[in-house]
């Protein structure tokens, strides 16, 4: 019975966390005919009727979808990656891979149907998710070895319609191993390029693939943002397996919640601007991937820690603004605000949050009788009043009601859930 509880516990988690698939198809004047594409909504889809989603469209979709989905997926879980909305290709129908891919021999660019399969892909394909589907305009191409090779096309445009790519052993076309490195560099945009190869793939892709990285790495620019891999002992298939959560997590390095690595290399060394980093973070997640997210309970007491750690006591005012504005009615805001004067030795006006907080809604380890116990604690330090003879009284602070009704607690975030 155990085994089956939890069998059925795990069943239930994967689909929580897992894209609702869609098959549908788009009438293609480009194409002169019908493509069949398969379409990932996230599991927030439905839900959240205001938030808007990154777009992957993955050529070679057929046999890609599943293998990003379930990266996707694991992300999702521990909130480590954002939700996203997967659009793949069908091409494996009457050999659609090779006639879409096809190039010029001569100079590499998209020619006959694959010019028609380029203009498909800008000109119907994208806007016709755009129309049906709450796109966010951030959009990633990814693709296998022909494929791969082919989305390298769309840096020919000045401006280029995505804006990272996840090339996996491309089989470049003619001259892309100079062309590729002069557009990225002359691509004012950012861009997020990531292209890997596997230690069993033929040697002339290899050396190729391995050359275009050493020209690129000679590109010196904050709008550019890459990643290069040979995977040792692997093939060309298995390597896609290990490339997928590489680039996916570079890609979306900024969206996962601070880590020990971030607090320590990154904010620690701060010497003050704690809390305007952390604004930063969530406003770069919104101004380039177009997510507007609840800034993390985590994340506050990552932010918390760190001006513990350096003395920045004043900086918990600006903090306690921001928790007002995340999460109204918890109280996270005067706990802030009380851990501030509890820093600068003002006890008085720290017992006053701590009991004001008391009456507030619980969030994260936060707790009523967590801040009950702070204030009493201080009281006694308090000093005491009164003359020779007087009865002695201790410094005035508010009371808290007994008949106090408690508030339900916001919702919070996905990791604080998890981890009751």
């Amino acid at each position: 019975m155990k085994k089956l509880l939890l069998l059925l516990l795990i069943f239930c988690s994967q689909i929580s966390f897992s894209q609702k698939k869609v098959i549908d198809t788009i009438t293609s004047q480009k194409l002169k005919g019908d493509r069949e594409i398969i379409i990932g909504l996230p599991p927030s889809y439905d839900k959240n009727k205001s938030q808007t989603y990154p777009m992957l469209l993955l050529f070679d979709g057929d046999f890609l979808f599943d293998a990003f989905n379930g990266a996707l997926s694991y992300g999702y879980y521990w909130d480590d990656l954002p939700e996203v909305i997967i659009v793949g290709i069908s091409q494996n129908k009457n050999d659609e891979r090779e006639a879409d891919c096809k190039t010029d021999e001569t100079n590499g660019l998209p020619t006959e149907t694959g010019e028609d399969f380029f203009e498909f892909v800008g000109m119907e394909l994208i806007p016709t998710i755009q129309k049906n589907y709450r796109v966010a305009p951030f959009r990633i191409a990814a693709g296998l070895d022909v494929t791969a090779a082919f989305m390298n096309c769309y840096l020919y445009k000045d401006t280029p319609i995505f804006n990272a790519f996840i090339s996996l052993s491309p089989e470049l076309a003619t001259g892309m191993e100079e062309q590729v490195p002069e557009r990225l560099a002359a691509i004012q945009k950012p861009l997020f390029y990531y292209h890997s190869i596997a230690e069993g793939d033929v040697k002339k892709m290899r050396d190729r693939t391995i050359q275009m990285d050493q020209e690129i790495k000679k590109i010196s620019k904050p709008t550019l943002n890459y990643l290069f891999e040979d995977f040792k002992g692997t093939s060309h298939y298995s390597m896609v397996l290990h490339a997928i959560p590489s680039a996916l997590y570079q890609i979306f390095s900024v969206y996962q919640p601070i880590s020990t690595a971030e607090f320590n290399d990154k904010i620690v060394k701060l010497e003050y601007g704690y809390v305007e980093y952390l604004k930063k973070k969530y406003e770069v997640l919104e101004q380039q991937f177009g997510l507007k997210l609840q800034i993390r309970i985590n994340d506050f007491k990552a932010i918390e820690a760190a001006i513990l750690k350096n003395k920045a006591y004043n900086e918990f005012d600006e903090l306690a603004q921001l928790a007002e504005k995340s999460y109204p009615k918890t109280m996270l805001h005067d706990f802030e605000m009380a851990l501030m004067y509890e820093m600068k030795g003002d006890n008085a006006k720290a017992v006053r949050y701590y009991m004001s907080a008391f009456q507030l809604a619980e969030i994260g380890d936060l707790t009523k009788d967590m801040m009950i116990n702070r204030a009493d604690e201080l009281k006694a330090s308090l000093p005491k009043k009164g003359k020779k003879g007087e009865k002695v009284q201790e410094t005035p602070v508010e009371e808290v009601p007994t008949d106090t009704p408690a508030e339900t607690p916001t919702e919070t975030p996905t990791e604080e859930k998890k981890s009751e």
